[in-house]
C-alpha cells in the first residue's frame, strides 16, 4: 500500500500526527477521552459505518502522504462498558449485533470490554438473567464465526489501549508496509 520506506523517525513524526476517531454515538467516553486529553492524543467525533473507535493519518505531502488517510475500514475497536451491555447485544439486540460484525468483515474487529474479564461471565459477576453457559456460548460462537478479537480491559486502561490497538495497526499495516 505504501510506495515509501520511512526511518524511525520518520515513522514517529507521522504517527504523532494520528487522530483516534470517535464514534458519535459513543456515550459515557470521557475516561477515554480524558486519557488522549492528558496524553495529548489528536481525537475527533465522526461517524462510523461500524464499531466506535479507530483512526486517521492527517495530509502531509512531505511525508508521502498525500491525502487524509482513514482506516474506519481495515482496522476498528468495539467498546462495551460492561458485561450488561454485552448481555443486551447477545440477547435482545444480536441480530443487530450480528448485522454490525457483517458489515465490518473486511476489517480487523476488536471487541473491548471494560472492567470484568471471561471469569465474571463464568462465575455470573454480572446483573441480567442471561446464564453463564448461554453467555460463553454466544459470544464464544460469534467470536468464531466472525473472527474478531476480544479483549477484557481495566477502565482505566480503555484509552490507553484504544490508542496502542490503533498506533501499532497503523504503525505496523500501513507505514511499514
Amino acid at each position: 500500500m505504501n510506495l515509501y520506506r520511512y526511518t524511525d523517525t520518520e515513522l514517529k513524526k507521522l504517527l504523532k500526527t494520528m487522530v483516534i476517531l470517535s464514534d458519535t454515538r459513543e456515550q459515557s467516553n470521557d475516561h477515554i477521552t480524558g486519557y488522549f486529553e492528558k496524553k495529548g492524543i489528536p481525537y475527533k467525533s465522526k461517524a462510523l459505518s461500524f464499531a466506535d473507535y479507530s483512526a486517521m493519518l492527517p495530509a502531509d505531502p512531505d511525508m508521502g502522504v498525500m491525502r487524509d488517510l482513514f482506516f474506519d475500514q481495515s482496522c476498528v475497536i468495539e467498546r462495551k462498558g460492561s458485561l450488561e451491555e454485552l448481555s443486551g447485544n447477545l440477547t435482545n439486540g444480536r441480530e443487530r449485533f450480528k448485522d454490525e460484525l457483517a458489515r465490518s468483515s473486511k476489517a480487523e474487529f476488536h471487541l473491548m470490554i471494560e472492567g470484568k474479564s471471561f471469569s465474571d461471565i463464568i462465575n455470573h459477576r454480572y446483573t441480567t438473567q442471561f446464564s453463564e453457559k448461554a453467555y460463553m456460548a454466544s459470544l464464544l460462537s460469534l467470536q468464531s464465526e466472525h473472527g474478531f478479537n476480544l479483549a477484557f480491559i481495566d477502565w482505566n486502561d480503555a484509552g490507553l489501549y484504544i490508542y496502542s490497538f490503533l498506533y501499532y495497526h497503523v504503525r505496523n499495516k500501513f507505514l511499514k508496509g
